[in-house]
């Protein structure tokens, strides 16, 4: 695959502080690249170093082969950026809102027309175009930020957790449009805490935190990195302390939980670990209503990576 953006050793600092400490990733054509890590872990700083918006430490950054510099306004009309924040002009409409945006690297009327009409169509706001910012619900502000963002058709997409307190139905019509856009050509990087999204959407995951990549690749190459492999959740009434310690001693168990009827059993690798505890069940004349295995998520791995304590 083409490389379309060429990242190596980022490195900003603040004072003594260390914002992104020699970061070096490429993010390929067509692909849509997961930027995933905690408050404060350095994602705004590498999009903001990428986009040439911010002076950075040391470093090289190439989008499309060419050297990224503030003023390289060649590359950049070829990107399209939302992020999170909301930024539109609360005294033009839907319409006139993605046709100003467009018409910053568009000058043909016709074609300028065109693109709005598709952008609109994209991201299903056909029955808001006369609808000023303060009408709009939170999830089409959400739609028409983005619209913004990506009518001239950017080759580049940057989306910032575009998501953010939105109901459930504008969160599934902007992930629809996020596919028509890889779709239809576009190389995107999409920053977001909702795991389940990036599962759904993302072709490789980054992994930061520290200003430091912890882990890359595919979610199910990251799975492959968390300890837990397995959990087996049984729901059984007055269960037995000696069963308990029988389970705990069962080849591949890590952990097990017993509270309120429920048993959690967590294994660190192994396979059939649900047929063996079915057998285990039968074999002790233990009665259960109801069992489960689920394997570990994305989530799973990324408080295994970035730990589990709050961030400011």
């Amino acid at each position: 695959m083409n490389k379309i953006i060429e990242v190596k050793n980022l490195t900003k600092e603040y004072k003594n502080i260390k914002a992104v400490d020699d970061l070096s990733f490429d993010v390929f054509e067509g692909e849509i690249l997961g930027l995933l890590g905690p408050n404060g872990s350095g994602k705004s700083t590498t999009i903001n170093s990428v986009l040439s918006l911010l002076k950075f430490s040391k470093g090289k950054i190439k989008i499309f082969g060419k050297e990224m510099k503030p003023d390289a306004y060649d590359i950049k009309a070829q990107i399209g950026v939302v992020f999170q924040e909301v930024s539109v002009f609360d005294e033009l409409t839907v319409y006139d809102n993605i046709d100003y945006f467009c018409g910053l690297y568009i000058n043909d009327k016709n074609i300028r027309k065109n693109y709005v009409e598709e952008a609109i169509n994209l991201v299903g706001l056909e029955n808001f175009k006369k609808f000023y910012p303060k009408q709009l619900s939170g999830g089409l502000l959400r739609r028409l930020n983005i619209a913004c963002g990506i009518a001239h058709k950017p080759k580049i997409i940057f989306l910032d957790e575009p998501t953010v307190a939105v109901d459930p139905q504008s969160r599934n019509n902007i992930l629809d449009g996020i596919k028509k856009l890889r779709d239809n050509g576009a190389t995107i990087i999409y920053t977001t805490h909702y795991m389940e999204e990036v599962e759904i959407l993302c072709d490789r995951v980054i992994i930061l935190d520290k200003g430091s990549i912890l882990a890359m690749g595919t979610c199910d190459e990251l799975k492959e990195l968390t300890a837990k492999s397995e959990k087996i959740t049984i729901e059984v009434n007055d269960l037995e302390n000696n069963i308990i310690d029988k389970i705990k001693k069962i080849r591949n168990v890590e952990d097990v939980k017993y509270e309120n009827g429920i048993l959690l059993v967590t294994y660190t690798k192994g396979k059939e670990n649900l047929v063996h505890m079915v057998d285990f069940l039968k074999d002790n004349k233990i009665n259960y209503s109801k069992i489960f295995s689920e394997r570990p998520t994305l989530n799973d791995v990324f408080l295994e990576l970035t730990g589990k304590e709050l961030r400011d």
